[in-house]
C-alpha cells in the first residue's frame, strides 16, 4: 500500500465542492474588481525565491522544497504565489496598459510541520497590482479581500494595518531598531539574534515569547517614516475612514517576507491577539520588480491560504451547500432495456438537467438506495406500464410527492420543478 506523503491531503468528491465554492466566490469578486487571471508554473528558478521571499526567511532557510533538475539546475517549487507572477510581469507584462491587476489561485509548498489549516501541500488565492503607487490602490486591494471575505461567510474580522516605509527612513529606523535589539540581545532567541544584522524588521516577526517580550518597548516604524510615506499612511486611513472600514493601526506588525515596504494588512478573528490566527495578508512591496531584475515599478496586493480559510469556516459554524445535487435518477424495473434509461439521461443533460442512471444491474431497491445516496431531488420509475401508457411517475425525494407526468412532458415538468431558467 502507498500511502499519501505527509502534510498533504485529497480533496476528495464529498467535500470537493468546498473548494469549488471559495474559488467560485473569489472569481465573481475579483471580476468585479477588473481582475484577471495569471497561472504561473509549479516550479521556478530557486534563486527567484532566494531574491525576492528574502534569504533571512523561515520559508528560504528551512521550507522549501528544492532539488536539482536533470540539468543541473537548482528548481524549488513555488512556496507562495507572489514571486511567480512578478517573474511573469516582468517578461511578459511590463509594458502593459498600468496597472496591471490579475488573480491567481494556485497549489504552494513549504516544508513544515503539519497542523490544523497548515499543509505542506496548501492552495492560495492571491491578488497583485502592478504600477499603482497610490494609496488608493492599496486602499482597493484591502477592501476586495473584505469583499472576499465575507462573500465566503466571514464577518467576524478584524483589520490590523501599519507602514514599515521605505528608502532612507526606513534604513534609519533599521538601524535604530538594531541598537535596540543588542542592548536585549540576551533576552532574544538564537534565530532573532542572527536577524539582527541581516534583517532587523524579521525579529518584529517572531512568534516566541521571550521575544515578544523584549519588543513590547522596541521603537515604532510608524513613528521614523518619511513625510512622503507618512502621507501615503495617513491617505489610505482616509480612504478606509470614508468607506466605513474599521481598522486597528497595529505598530509592530511587518508580515513575514522580505519584499513589503510601507503599507502592511492582516485580517485576523476579531478577538484573537495572535497573528498565527491571520486569514489573509498583504501589503505593498514596490522594490519588488526592480530586485528581480525589472524597472522600477509599484506593487501591492495579498494572500490567503485556503486550508486555512475553510478551517475558520468551520469554526464560525458557516455551513456551505453543495450545489452539485443530483437533479434526476433514472431507475428501470422488469429488465427494460438500459438505452431507455441512457437516451432518457441525455435528453435531460441536453435541457440543462444533471440525470444519472444505474450502471450495476442492481435490483430496483438498490438503485433506489443509490439515487437517494447520491441527493438525488427526483427520481423516475420506468417499467413495462410505464412504457405502455406513456405516463411516468417523477417523484419528489424530498417529500415523496409523485408527480404523473406524459413522457413528452418530462422536460417541461422538471424544468418548472427545478427553476431552470
Amino acid at each position: 500500500m502507498i500511502n499519501i506523503p505527509k502534510g498533504t491531503k485529497d480533496i476528495l468528491p464529498d467535500t470537493s465542492f468546498k473548494w469549488q465554492y471559495l474559488e467560485d466566490i473569489a472569481r465573481k469578486i475579483t471580476r468585479l474588481y477588473n481582475l484577471k487571471e495569471i497561472r504561473t508554473p509549479i516550479f521556478e528558478h530557486t534563486e527567484l525565491f532566494e531574491r525576492s521571499v528574502g534569504e533571512t526567511t523561515d520559508i528560504v532557510n528551512k521550507e522549501m522544497y528544492t532539488f536539482l533538475d536533470k540539468g543541473g539546475r537548482s528548481i524549488t517549487l513555488k512556496p507562495e504565489g507572489t514571486a511567480g507572477v512578478a517573474r511573469a510581469f516582468i517578461e511578459s507584462l511590463s509594458n502593459s496598459a498600468m496597472p496591471v491587476k490579475m488573480y491567481y489561485i494556485t497549489p504552494a509548498f513549504r516544508y513544515e510541520k503539519p497542523q490544523a489549516g497548515r499543509l505542506r501541500q496548501f492552495h492560495q488565492f492571491g491578488v497583485e497590482v502592478f504600477g499603482a503607487a497610490e494609496a488608493q490602490t492599496d486602499a482597493e486591494v484591502i477592501m476586495l479581500a473584505k469583499d472576499f471575505l465575507e462573500a465566503v461567510g466571514i464577518n467576524n474580522l478584524r483589520l490590523d494595518i501599519n507602514s514599515i516605509g521605505s528608502g532612507e527612513d526606513r534604513k534609519k529606523y533599521n538601524q535604530i531598531l538594531k541598537d535596540y535589539l543588542n542592548k536585549n540581545i540576551n533576552s532574544l532567541c538564537s534565530l532573532c539574534r542572527d536577524r539582527i544584522e541581516k534583517n532587523p524588521l524579521r525579529v518584529l516577526d517572531c512568534k516566541k515569547d521571550s521575544c515578544k517580550a523584549v519588543l513590547t518597548d522596541a521603537p515604532k516604524t510608524i513613528d521614523y517614516l518619511s513625510a512622503q510615506d507618512r502621507e501615503h499612511f495617513e491617505s489610505l486611513k482616509s480612504i478606509l475612514d470614508d468607506n466605513n472600514i474599521k481598522y486597528t493601526v497595529n505598530p509592530y506588525m511587518v508580515r513575514g517576507l522580505d519584499y513589503y515596504t510601507k503599507t502592511v494588512f492582516e485580517f485576523l478573528p476579531a478577538n484573537t491577539l495572535s497573528s498565527q490566527e491571520t486569514v489573509c495578508g498583504g501589503g505593498r512591496y514596490d522594490n519588488l520588480i526592480q530586485s528581480l531584475g525589472g524597472k522600477p515599478t509599484p506593487a501591492v496586493g495579498f494572500g490567503l491560504g485556503l486550508e486555512r480559510l475553510l478551517l475558520v469556516l468551520e469554526n464560525s459554524d458557516v455551513v456551505i451547500q453543495d450545489p452539485n445535487q443530483l437533479d434526476v435518477f433514472i431507475a428501470l424495473t422488469d429488465k427494460i432495456p438500459i438505452n431507455t434509461a441512457i437516451k432518457l439521461a441525455m435528453d435531460l443533460r441536453k435541457a440543462g438537467i444533471s440525470a444519472d442512471y444505474d450502471q450495476m444491474n442492481r435490483s430496483l431497491k438498490a438503485q433506489l438506495k443509490y439515487a437517494d445516496k447520491q441527493g438525488a431531488k427526483f427520481c423516475i420509475t420506468i417499467g413495462g406500464d410505464e412504457i405502455q401508457s406513456g405516463i411516468y411517475p417523477i417523484k419528489n425525494m424530498q417529500n415523496g410527492n409523485i408527480l404523473k407526468v406524459a413522457q413528452q412532458d418530462i422536460i417541461k415538468t422538471l424544468t418548472k420543478e427545478l427553476k431552470i431558467i
